[in-house]
């Protein structure tokens, strides 16, 4: 595997390796039983970060919560359509938040990337990057918006986290602000 800095003539396609994997998986596989509801009715809204075991992170197994992820862990259209179908026919009652520190997020100046996309593409995106600058009101916007929406029916059990990149740590988001680290 090429490390992230390789220069970009050196990067040889993956597919091929992650498909033998997948042909030594199917061989031992023995999660066929596994329901499409998720056995703690849990959804996981996370960063899509590389970094980030969520399994791992909050000690679940395969089947236990769904997981959805985009960049930023943001609470887009998207994910508010996978959490609707999630709670309404897939029986979830709670919905874990998981953002992060070092996040590619994180400082990132939403106008200068789209107005470098639009001078080498000749168009500006049309979609919101959701760059912030602190993880903690990122979070708390974040379960605003899940508050906010009348397609989320069970909003008793939200909470969010900052997952600290460094020590493995979750750090547990309040809606007041100044609680956090």
């Amino acid at each position: 595997m090429n490390p992230p800095d390789s220069p970009p003539d050196e990067f040889s396609a993956n597919t091929d390796e992650l498909v033998g994997y997948n042909n030594e998986y199917a061989d031992a596989f023995d999660a066929g039983h596994l329901d499409t509801a998720p056995l703690r009715n849990l959804a996981v809204v996370a960063c899509m970060d590389s970094r980030m075991d969520i399994f791992k992170i909050l000690g679940l197994d395969n089947g236990e919560a769904h997981i959805i992820r985009n960049a930023g862990g943001v609470i887009t259209d998207d994910v508010i359509r996978s959490l609707c179908l999630s709670q309404r026919a897939l029986g979830t009652k709670e919905i874990v938040l998981l953002h992060h520190t070092k996040c590619g997020l994180h400082n990132l100046s939403e106008d200068e990337f789209k107005a470098d996309l639009e001078r080498e593409l000749g168009i500006k995106p049309w979609w919101a990057l959701e760059s912030f600058v602190d993880p903690f009101a990122d979070v708390r916007q974040s379960i605003h918006r899940l508050h906010a929406t009348p397609f989320v029916a069970h909003k008793e059990h939200i909470r969010g986290f900052v997952y600290d990149v460094t020590t493995g740590a979750l750090h547990e988001v309040t809606l007041d602000e100044g609680v956090n680290p």
